[in-house]
C-alpha cells in the first residue's frame, strides 16, 4: 500500500486513541516532530484509518476540524482569563487611571480625541512645567495615543457611545488576550501547536506581565509586549519593530552567519527589513533622526554592512577560494561569543536545553532571546517585563515534551511509525532559512529502535504532579494579581481587623479641591512625582512633572523644598507660585510620602546649587536623618519639614503615643511649635495625606519712614524789595528739595500788572 503524502499525513489521525491523543495531535498537525516521542505519534497519524464518508471530509466530523475547534476554545478562554483577572481593580475601586505616566498618556489621548491627530503633533503644552512648557508631539511616542483614539473612533462611528477615559482603562486588559495570540503563534512556529496553547495560557495570567497590563495601567508596556511578541512571530515565520527588537534581530542574522546558514532568503529579509523598517522610523518626529546617530542602533547598522559583505563574498567565492579562512574566522568568533554568554548565564532551564538540543533556524533564534532577556532582566529589574514571554514559551515546551514523553506512549504502540517524506524535502533543500521547526532528522538505526512503554502508574503520578502544580501556578498568579497589582496608588484601601476595608481617597479629593478652588491659571509647585496627576484631574499648572527633562528646573523646586521660609519664598517668588502641595503620611503610616523622598530633593539640588545646599547638613552628627528633637536644626526648619507637619504637634493620634507621633517614622516630631510667616493653610485632605498651602502675596510697598512735613514752601529772603516788581511774564516757581515730599504739584504765580 502506497505511503501517504506529506501534507495529507500532517492531518490525519486515530479517532480511536486516548482523550490525550486529541491535543497531542494537535501538537503534531502543523510540523510534525518537536521532541522526544512526537515523531512517532506523528507518524502513527499518519496512518490510513476507517473513518467517515468522504462526503463528510473538512466537517467536524474529522480530527483536522475539532483539532482546531479545541485550539480556538483553549485560546478564547486563555483570552477571557486574563481579561477577567485584570479587572480587579475596576470591580473593588471603579473605572480609574493608574500610577503617574498613565495620567499623561490618558491626557494626550483625550486632547488627541478632542482635537485630531494634526492638532496633536503641533500640541504644546502649557500647563506642563511652567515657565518653560513643553513641545508634546514631537516629544512622545505617540503609538499608544493613536491606538487607543482610533478604537474610540471606531466605536464612536458605530454609534456605540464610550468614553475616552473607558478606553484607555480596559485597552491593556483588552491587548493581553492579543499577546496570547501572538505567543501562541510564536511558540508554535518553534515548536509545536501543544506548546503554543500553553503558552498562551502561561502568558495571560503570569505575574510578570499583569503587573504593567492591568484595568487602568494605561501605558506603553500595555501594547508593547503584544507588538513585541508579534514582530518576533513575522520574522520567525515569514521574513521579518523597538531598541530591544532592533538589536536581537540582528544579533540572529549575525548567529546564523557565523553557523554558515547564508541564504538569499536571510539577505533579501534582513535588507529589507532594515532599510524599511529604518525609513518608517524616522517619520516618527520624537525618532527622527536617532537610528543613524546612536548608539543603540550601531549593531544593526554594523550587522547590516556585515551581511552586505558577506553576499559579496558569497558572490565571488568561486572564483576566490578562501574557503578556509572563512571557516576558521567564523568559528572563531562563534566560540568567542559562546563563551561570553556561557560565562555570564548558567543554562539551566529545561526548555532552553529542549531548543539547542533539537536546533534549527528558528530555535537559535528564541535561545538567544532567552539569554539576552535573562541577562538584561538581571542588570535592570524593570526589564523583567521582556523576559516574562520567553519564559512562558520555554514552560510551555518543557511542559509539552513532558506530556508528549509519559502521555504519548499509547499512541505510539496502537500506531506504528510510517516513514515521512517530508525529510526527503529536508535533504534536497538544507539551506532554507525557515525549516520546518519539527524536522529533526533521526538516523535509520535511531528510527528502527524499539521503546518500552512507561507503566501506568509512572504515568498517572507524573500525571498528577504536573496537573497539581498548574493549578498551584494559576491560584498563585491569580492571588498575586489581586492582592499585589490590583491597587491603584490614586487611590488607597486599608483593612481593618474584622476584615472590612477602608477607602482613602485623599488624592482625588485634593485634586478636586484644585480644581474647583483654585483660578484657572494658578500655578501649584510639588515634587515632580505628582506633576501629571495634578495636570490630568485638577487642571492646574505644573512646575515640574514626571517627564524630568530639565534637571536644573527639577533642582530649583528641590531648593525651594529644602531651604527655609524666607529663602524659600523668594524662589517661589520668582517662578510665580500660588500653591505648594506636599504629601504627608504621618497619620496613616504611608510610607510613599515627601519626608522619605526628601533627601533625593537634597541630592538633586546640591547637584546644581552646591554653595547653598548640603545634604550632610540633613544629618545628625551621627549620621542618622532623624525628624524628632534630636533631628539636624537644618532639617527641623526646612521648608518641607513645617510644611508636612504643620499642626500635626497638636494631634494624638493614639492614647499610647504622644502628641505629634508620627506613625510612618516612629518618632515623635522635634518641631512642634510651627508658624509660617509666607505661606497660609488652604486644604488638608481627611486623613491628612494631601496638604495644600498658599503663597501670600507681598504687601503692595513696603513701609517707608515719613520726615517731617514742611508747611512753609517758600525760603526765607533777608532782603525783601518793597517796590512793585513788574513782570512781563509768569514765572514758575521752583520748589526746593525739602518740600517735595509734600507738594503734589506744580503751583504757578501770577503777578498783576500794576502802573506806577
Amino acid at each position: 500500500m502506497a505511503e501517504p503524502s506529506a501534507p495529507e499525513s500532517k492531518h490525519k489521525s486515530s479517532l480511536n486513541s486516548s482523550p490525550w491523543s486529541g491535543l497531542m495531535a494537535l501538537g503534531n498537525s502543523r510540523h510534525g516532530h518537536h521532541g522526544p516521542g512526537a515523531q512517532s505519534a506523528s507518524r502513527a497519524a499518519a496512518a490510513p484509518k476507517p473513518g467517515p464518508p468522504a462526503g463528510l471530509s473538512g466537517g467536524l466530523s474529522q480530527p483536522a476540524g475539532w483539532q482546531s475547534l479545541l485550539s480556538f476554545t483553549i485560546l478564547f478562554l486563555a483570552w477571557l482569563a486574563g481579561f477577567s483577572s485584570r479587572l480587579f481593580a475596576v470591580i473593588r475601586f471603579e473605572s480609574i487611571i493608574h500610577e503617574f505616566d498613565p495620567w499623561f498618556n490618558y491626557r494626550s489621548t483625550h486632547h488627541l480625541a478632542s482635537h485630531g491627530f494634526y492638532e496633536f503633533l503641533n500640541w504644546f503644552d502649557e500647563r506642563a512645567w511652567y515657565p518653560l512648557g513643553r513641545i508634546v508631539g514631537g516629544t512622545v511616542y505617540p503609538g499608544l495615543m493613536i491606538t487607543a483614539g482610533l478604537i474610540h473612533w471606531i466605536l464612536n462611528t458605530l454609534n456605540i457611545t464610550v468614553h475616552i477615559r473607558d478606553v484607555c482603562v480596559f485597552l491593556a486588559p483588552t491587548f493581553s488576550g492579543l499577546t496570547s495570540i501572538s505567543t501562541f503563534l510564536l511558540t508554535r512556529e518553534l515548536w509545536n501547536q501543544g506548546a503554543g496553547l500553553l503558552a498562551a495560557c502561561f502568558i495571560a495570567i503570569v505575574p510578570g506581565y499583569i503587573s504593567r497590563s492591568v484595568a487602568g495601567s494605561f501605558d506603553n508596556e500595555g501594547i508593547a509586549i503584544f507588538a513585541l511578541q508579534f514582530t518576533y512571530y513575522l520574522w520567525v515565520s515569514a521574513w521579518g519593530g523597538y531598541v530591544f527588537i532592533i538589536n536581537l534581530i540582528p544579533l540572529h542574522v549575525f548567529v546564523l552567519l557565523l553557523m554558515q546558514r547564508y541564504s538569499k532568503r536571510v539577505y533579501i529579509a534582513y535588507s529589507t527589513f532594515y532599510i524599511v523598517g529604518l525609513i518608517l522610523s524616522m517619520q516618527i518626529p520624537f525618532v527622527g533622526f536617532q537610528p543613524i546617530r546612536t548608539s543603540e542602533h550601531m549593531a544593526a547598522a554594523g550587522v547590516f554592512a556585515l551581511l552586505q559583505a558577506y553576499a559579496f563574498l558569497q558572490y565571488l567565492r568561486d572564483r576566490l577560494t578562501k574557503q578556509e579562512f572563512q571557516t576558521l574566522f567564523f568559528l572563531g568568533v562563534s566560540l568567542a561569543a559562546g563563551a561570553v554568554f556561557l560565562s555570564v548565564i548558567y543554562l539551566t532551564y529545561t526548555g532552553l536545553w529542549f531548543c539547542i538540543k533539537n536546533i534549527n533556524d528558528e530555535r537559535v533564534f528564541v535561545a538567544l532571546y532567552a539569554i539576552s532577556a535573562v541577562y538584561f532582566a538581571g542588570v535592570m529589574v524593570r526589564l523583567m517585563l521582556t523576559l516574562t514571554p520567553v519564559v512562558c514559551m520555554l514552560s510551555a515546551i518543557a511542559f509539552s515534551n513532558v506530556f508528549e514523553h509519559y502521555l504519548g506512549d499509547d499512541m505510539k504502540r496502537e500506531n506504528p511509525p510510517v516513514e515521512d517524506s517530508s525529510d526527503e524535502d529536508d535533504k534536497r533543500n538544507p539551506g532554507n532559512l525557515y525549516d520546518k521547526a519539527g524536522k529533526v532528522r533521526k538516523h535509520v538505526t535511531e528510527q528502527e529502535k524499539t521503546e518500552e512503554g512507561l507503566g501506568p502508574n509512572i504515568k498517572s503520578i507524573v500525571t498528577m504532579l504536573m496537573l497539581m502544580l498548574l493549578m498551584m501556578f494559576a491560584v498563585h498568579c491569580t492571588w498575586v494579581t489581586s492582592n499585589a497589582y490590583s491597587s491603584p496608588s490614586v487611590v488607597l484601601a486599608s483593612y481593618n481587623h474584622d476584615g472590612t476595608r477602608n477607602i482613602l481617597d485623599d488624592f482625588r479629593e485634593a485634586y478636586f479641591w484644585l480644581r474647583q478652588n483654585t483660578d484657572e491659571h494658578a500655578r501649584v509647585m510639588s515634587w515632580w512625582d505628582y506633576g501629571y496627576q495634578i495636570a490630568g484631574m485638577a487642571n492646574r499648572t505644573t512646575l515640574v512633572d514626571n517627564n524630568t527633562w530639565n534637571n536644573s528646573h527639577i533642582a530649583l523646586v528641590g531648593k525651594a523644598m529644602s531651604s527655609n521660609e524666607t529663602a524659600a519664598y523668594k524662589i517661589m517668588r520668582s517662578l510665580d507660585v500660588d500653591y505648594v502641595l506636599v504629601i504627608f503620611g504621618g497619620v496613616i503610616g504611608y510610607s510613599g510620602d515627601d519626608i522619605n523622598k526628601f533627601l533625593w530633593m537634597v541630592r538633586i539640588a546640591e547637584g546644581e546649587h552646591p554653595k547653598d545646599i548640603r545634604e550632610g547638613d540633613y544629618f545628625t552628627q551621627q549620621g542618622e536623618f532623624r525628624v524628632d528633637k534630636a533631628g539636624s536644626p537644618t532639617l527641623l526648619n526646612c521648608l518641607m519639614y513645617k510644611m508636612s507637619y504643620y499642626r500635626f504637634g497638636e494631634m494624638q493620634l493614639d492614647f499610647r503615643t504622644p502628641p505629634g507621633f508620627d506613625r510612618t517614622r516612629n518618632a515623635e516630631i522635634g518641631n512642634k511649635d510651627i508658624k509660617f510667616k509666607h505661606l497660609e493653610e488652604a486644604f488638608t485632605s481627611e486623613h491628612w495625606l494631601v496638604r495644600i498651602y498658599k503663597v501670600k502675596a507681598p504687601d503692595n510697598r513696603e513701609t517707608l519712614g515719613h520726615k517731617p512735613r514742611v508747611t512753609n514752601i517758600f525760603p526765607k529772603q533777608k532782603y525783601l524789595s518793597k517796590k512793585p516788581v513788574l513782570m512781563e511774564s509768569e514765572p514758575t516757581v521752583a520748589f526746593p528739595s525739602d518740600a517735595l515730599d509734600w507738594c503734589l504739584g506744580s503751583v504757578i504765580v501770577t503777578a498783576e500788572h500794576t502802573s506806577g
